[in-house]
């Protein structure tokens, strides 16, 4: 199963970001200050502590539905517009002090160019708790096949 799931991930992500490639932004996560990062083991590790905190997917659908985070919620791609709308949708009426993880997973790190416009956005909002999950692969090789937990689905 495992097996399964990350062959389908290494080979939706590689269509995804050959075809999202022509629609890059200038911003790539790369630009996303350490800062603002968590890695999958803190994250980890925090969720073993109960801590509660927000956690979107920015990237594709398609991913999301084949394997994600348990307890998170699908946004939208942060490269385009409609996802920064369904981001700024969901997170309105929250307290600009909730903790919010983002994540995406799709491509190599350098190459994502949802996440740095969704950090952006929830800066922009006054949101003072934001970390952005690093992903330096792709989610099937830097969570998936780590062992850490998913579930499929929407």
């Amino acid at each position: 199963m495992k097996c399964k799931i990350r062959s389908l991930l290494v080979f939706l992500s590689a269509i995804l970001f050959s075809m999202s490639s022509s629609n890059l932004s200038a911003q790539t996560a790369n630009q996303i200050a350490n800062s603002h990062l968590i890695s999958p083991a803190e994250l980890v590790q925090l969720q073993s502590k109960k801590a509660k905190p927000l956690l979107l997917h920015m990237g594709s659908h398609v991913l999301y539905s084949q394997a994600h985070i348990p307890g998170s919620e699908y946004v939208g791609p942060g490269f385009n517009e409609a996802g920064i709308q369904q981001l700024r949708k969901r997170v309105a009426s929250l307290p600009r002090s909730k903790f919010i993880i983002v994540y995406c997973g799709c491509c190599p790190w350098n190459h994502c160019p949802n996440l740095k416009p969704a950090d952006d956005t929830l800066a922009g909002m006054g949101f003072t708790n934001v970390k952005v999950l690093y992903i330096p692969s792709n989610f099937g090789a830097d969570w998936v096949d780590r062992g850490y937990p998913v579930v499929s689905g929407d």
